[in-house]
């Protein structure tokens, strides 16, 4: 991590103005010259047993967390650090060992454990002196050996350009596996922006533009809000000095004000839930210079609530509601801002109720409530988890195969790890990752087991195909969503039930239309891969007919002789009928299949309803002396009767074959024509035509009329249909008559 900084009192941009939010420190602890004490440490020698001043302060924020720490690793890990790092200055001129020492510090504050505190005092022994990670591992163990590896850069001399994008791909593999990487990364990366002002204003704005683009959308998802929001207010100070001057004046003017109304709510609050007897404390959260600056875009002027929120700490998860039923009785609630994220957390491990409260004026304070150890987490993140390796305790949750649920290893995690391997040059990766970082909410979907699939907000069925599948995910033809059918392209929401539906074809494609709809990179890289390493397929799908949203081309295959019939929106209908030799039309059955009270008539079954044993009938007589015989919920029994035709009496006779015309919706597929019509064959259909209609909206309509030898085969004719992967739903013909 060569920090190329100045000394954190020099001036520069980012320290203009009062000093920008951090975490809270405990009073009674004097602010720490960092640099003073990293002189001092090179000026004396430290008895070997005894552990150096110049981590005093690292030593006295570890116990704060960890009472009965062994201190002897930091101890020997500063000691080697200290001795590398001899010599090497600062760009401002102060001792190196400075930087180590401030970002093991800001560990220490946030509760890191011994372990991670260790790695970080390390972290650049192996970057930048002749520390190898094999002595790293013989003198403090493999676990903090890895933490070292996992935030040592690779060199620009190996890589060239590619050196900090595959530095950041080497780091978030090593995350995946130990999530405590990053939180050294995060604090590395704080302590070199709050000392960015001795360098050029050029390299400052790079530094910052990677800070905002990937270090605090990783920081969000990690939960760790204290270096987040720190974050946030010194790339803001450099990327936009401007606003961030604004903004600064807006807070010092608003804390210059005789009159607080944050702090005479907070006193109404606390009595309250005294009166109530709730333990619980009432504290005062000022906004970060970002969430001012936010706040004043959207709303303009600003009154003295929009400076801060009311957090309200208790010790029980039950008290959090407590606290909630209170002050809705006893302030004014403005309901429409209530949040539970203590019920549904968030992707991040962020617990909290939210509401707001009113005051006569109109002022509106909003009010977080939450237990101190949600409070740990909610600032400190994956840093409060402690030790991964660590083994679990009765309290930690256990998953349904028996597993410990890992909490260090978050879903968008996993699937930022799946698509990163597939990603196919360090270009791709690097601007793949900030597009999929800049996607800062998750939502979770449920699968019909049960199971959970965490998406992106925003993301659809096509994301969730591949979350699920991976590269099998190809083969999808459509979904339903809360019960209905519903297109690839549907955007999912928070808390939708999403059944995949899978085709059966080995040989199925992905669409390079499912790229419009693809949200999650890790969807974008499979389907690019998929099409890049099949050309022709690709090239066939841009000059050939648009593809349907289901698993590649709705292609078909005609029913005569097996070419294909693949249809698309503006084609007209293909129709495929059966050959026949002789007649162009395929004889009708026979008339005395219905028996009709009018001796001698000629008997017709009704093409617009297609009635079939044992369908309740009705006739009626034409010109020519003939019977039409349609079904009686026909739309065309209403027209007959209301033009006065002659009603007839019909009953089905002895002869049981029959001519039906049957519909199939379905998603488009490879060979889902030739399918269709095999399963039809083996029930003994004989297929007197078919149509295929243009897709509309990714789904296919297909038409068959259809000559069986037993009305009593039909049911199972239509159950085998409905079988054919792809397939939906199919009905009898319910066309109005003519």
């Amino acid at each position: 991590m060569s920090a190329e900084a100045t000394n954190p009192a020099s001036p520069g941009p980012v320290t203009t103005g009062p000093v920008l939010p951090t975490v809270p420190r405990r009073k009674a602890r004097p602010r720490i010259d960092l640099r003073r004490l990293g002189r001092a440490a090179l000026l004396g020698t430290t008895a070997r047993d005894r552990l150096p001043d110049a981590i005093g302060h690292v030593a006295e924020a570890h116990r704060a967390h960890y009472p009965d720490a062994d201190l002897e690793p930091l101890r020997r890990a500063y000691v080697l650090a200290e001795s590398s790092h001899r010599g090497q200055m600062r760009k401002s001129g102060e001792p190196y060992i400075t930087h180590p020492l401030a970002v093991t510090l800001i560990l220490a504050e946030l509760g890191a454990e011994t372990t991670t505190l260790t790695a970080s005092l390390l972290h650049d022994t192996v970057e930048d002196t002749d520390v190898t990670l094999d002595q790293v591992r013989e003198e403090f163990g493999e676990e903090v050996r890895f933490l070292v590896d996992g935030v040592t850069k690779l060199e620009k001399v190996d890589y060239g350009a590619a050196a900090e994008p595959e530095t950041f791909r080497k780091m978030l593999v090593a995350t995946g596996n130990d999530v405590r990487v990053m939180s050294i990364k995060l604090a590395d990366r704080l302590h070199n922006m709050r000392t960015l002002g001795v360098m050029r204003p050029e390299k400052q704005a790079r530094i910052a533009k990677v800070t905002r683009d990937v270090l605090i959308p990783l920081a969000e998802r990690l939960g760790v809000q204290a270096l987040k929001t720190e974050l946030e207010d010194l790339v803001f100070a450099i990327l936009l000095p401007e606003e961030y001057e604004h903004t600064r004046e807006l807070i010092v003017d608003n804390a210059s004000r005789a009159d607080d109304p944050l702090a005479e709510m907070a006193d109404e609050m606390r009595t309250v839930l005294r009166d109530a007897d709730i333990p619980a404390e009432v504290l005062i959260r000022p906004r970060h210079f970002v969430s001012v600056h936010r706040r004043s875009r959207k709303r303009g002027r600003l009154r003295g609530t929009d400076f801060g929120r009311l957090l309200v700490l208790v010790n029980e998860d039950a008290d959090c509601y407590g606290v909630l039923g209170e002050l809705h009785t006893c302030m004014t609630p403005v309901v429409s801002e209530f949040k539970d994220f203590i019920a549904v957390p968030k992707f991040n491990l962020y617990q909290s109720l939210h509401t707001a409260v009113a005051r006569e004026d109109g002022q509106v304070a909003e009010v977080l409530i939450r237990t101190h150890q949600m409070h740990k987490v909610a600032e400190a993140g994956v840093v409060a988890l402690g030790n991964p390796y660590a083994p679990p305790s009765e309290e930690q949750t256990v998953s349904s195969d028996g597993e410990r649920a890992d909490p260090t290893r978050p879903g968008w995690l996993s699937r930022l790890l799946d698509w990163q391997e597939a990603a196919p040059d360090p270009d791709t990766f690097w601007s793949t990752l900030r597009e999929d970082l800049a996607q800062d909410r998750e939502i979770t979907v449920f699968r019909p087991d049960g199971g959970t699939l965490g998406l992106p907000e925003g993301a659809t069925c096509v994301d969730a195909a591949y979350a699920q599948y991976g590269e099998d995910a190809h083969a999808c033809i459509g979904a339903r969503v809360n019960g209905r059918l519903a297109t690839l392209s549907t955007v999912l929401k928070d808390g939708d039930t999403v059944q995949l539906l899978m085709g059966q074809d080995p040989a199925s494609e992905p669409s390079r239309e499912w790229l419009e709809h693809a949200h999650t990179a890790a969807a974008r890289i499979a389907i690019q891969r998929w099409l890049a390493t099949h050309p022709a397929a690709a090239e066939a799908q841009e000059e050939g007919p648009a593809p349907t949203l289901g698993s590649g081309e709705a292609s078909s295959r005609s029913v005569g002789d097996g070419s294909s019939a693949t249809s698309s929106e503006g084609v007209a209908p293909r129709t495929a009928d059966r050959p026949t030799t002789g007649n162009a039309e395929a004889p009708r059955p026979a008339a005395a299949n219905a028996v009709v009270d009018q001796p001698g008539a000629s008997v017709r079954l009704a093409g617009c309803c297609t009635p079939v044993p044992p369908d309740e009938v009705i006739g009626f007589s034409v010109r020519g002396g003939a019977v039409t015989v349609h079904r009686v919920e026909c739309a065309a029994v209403a027209r007959m009767k209301s033009a006065r035709r002659a009603e007839v009496g019909v009953r089905w006779g002895e002869s049981t074959g029959c001519r039906v015309t049957l519909f199939a919706e379905s998603f488009g597929r490879p060979h889902l024509l030739a399918d269709l019509t095999e399963a039809m064959a083996s029930e003994g259909a004989e297929i007197v035509s078919a149509t295929v209609e243009p897709p509309s909206r990714q789904r296919v309509r297909h038409t068959y009329t259809v000559q069986l030898p037993d009305a009593a085969h039909l049911p199972a004719l239509m159950r085998a249909m409905r079988n054919v992967p792809g397939v939906y739903d199919v009905s009898r013909d319910q066309t109005p008559g003519a």
